[in-house]
C-alpha cells in the first residue's frame, strides 16, 4: 500500500500539471477571414460592379457587405460573387416598410446574406425615449419576419445613439427594449469611439449580441478623421483580444471617403491581415 507521503506527493505532481497549461501563455491570433463594405467603393460600383468585386477579391478580401446592388438581380450578384470566391454574409437595408423588406428579405437569400442590417434611424424618429423605444418594437417586429425567412437582423450604429436623451443613452434603451435573439447588433468601432463609448463595455454587457463589426480607423479628437485600419488610434488588438465574448463572426473594413479607395482597401487589409491579438 502506498504511504500517505507518496501519495500526498503524486496529487501534488497531478494538481501542478493540471494548472501548468492554463496558465501558460495564449497563442497569438489572427482574422481568419477579413471582409469590405461595399460603400468604401461605392463610386467604382456604380461603373463597374464585378470589375470592383474582382479587385476587391484581388485585395485580399474574401467577404463583403453590400449596401445596394446597383440596379443588378439578386441573381446576378450572386453569379459574380461566386465567379470571384467571395461571399455576402450582410447587406444593409435602408428601409423595413413591408414591401420594401419583403423585397430584401427574398434579395438576402438569393444572394446568401445572412445577416440583413439596418443602418440608420431617420432623425424625426429619434428625438425622445419614447421615439427610441417605438424603433426598438419596430426592430422586434420585423426582426421576427427575417428570423422567419432565415435571415438574422442587426443594427448598426452611426454616434447619434449615445448623447443623453432624459438622462438616458438612447442605444441603451434600443438594446434593452429589444430581445437579444432578434435583435443583434453591428457595432460600428469607428462610430462608437466617436460617440466616447467603450465597445468592450458593450461586449461585457452584451455577450454574444455582435457578430458583426465595422472595422475604420480615426485619428482622434477632435476631428475624428477617418483614416485606413492601422493608420489611426484605435486599438485595435484591445478590441480584437474580446472578439469571442461578443461573438464577433465577420470584420468588414470600412472608409467613408478615402482618397483611392483601391489603395485604401489594399491597406487595410494588409494591416489586419498582419495584425496578431
Amino acid at each position: 500500500m502506498i504511504d500517505r507521503r507518496a501519495f500526498l506527493g503524486t496529487m501534488g505532481a497531478l494538481a501542478a500539471g493540471a494548472v501548468l497549461p492554463a496558465c501558460a501563455p495564449r497563442a497569438p491570433r489572427r482574422l481568419a477571414r477579413i471582409g469590405l463594405q461595399l460603400y468604401t467603393v461605392r463610386d467604382l460600383m456604380a461603373k463597374d460592379v464585378e470589375g470592383t468585386l474582382a479587385a476587391v477579391a484581388g485585395a485580399g478580401y474574401t467577404e463583403v457587405e453590400f449596401a445596394g446592388y446597383f440596379d443588378k438581380s439578386p441573381a446576378v450578384i450572386r453569379a459574380m460573387l461566386d465567379r470571384h470566391g467571395l461571399t455576402a454574409p450582410a447587406v444593409h437595408s435602408g428601409s423595413i416598410a413591408s414591401d420594401d423588406w419583403a423585397k430584401a428579405l427574398d434579395a438576402a437569400n438569393v444572394v446568401g446574406h445572412t445577416y440583413i442590417v439596418v443602418p440608420w434611424i431617420p432623425e424625426e424618429r429619434r428625438k425622445t425615449l419614447d421615439d427610441w423605444k417605438r424603433v426598438a418594437a419596430d426592430f422586434n417586429r420585423v426582426a421576427a419576419t427575417a428570423q422567419a425567412a432565415g435571415v438574422q437582423f442587426a443594427y448598426h450604429n452611426h454616434d447619434f445613439e449615445f448623447p443623453l436623451v432624459e438622462g438616458r443613452v438612447p442605444y441603451d434603451v434600443l438594446l434593452a427594449e429589444t430581445d437579444p435573439k432578434l435583435v443583434q447588433l453591428e457595432i460600428d468601432l469607428y462610430w462608437i469611439t466617436k460617440g466616447g463609448q467603450d465597445s468592450l463595455a458593450y461586449f461585457a454587457r452584451w455577450p454574444g449580441r455582435v457578430p458583426l463589426v465595422h472595422v475604420k480607423d480615426s485619428m482622434g479628437p477632435p476631428d475624428h478623421r477617418m483614416v485606413d485600419v492601422g493608420s489611426g488610434t484605435i486599438d485595435w488588438k484591445r478590441i480584437f483580444a474580446r472578439s469571442q465574448q461578443a461573438g464577433i463572426q465577420h470584420y468588414f473594413v470600412e472608409h467613408d471617403q478615402p482618397a483611392d479607395p483601391l489603395a485604401s482597401i489594399k491597406a487595410s487589409c494588409d494591416y489586419l491581415k498582419g495584425l496578431e491579438f
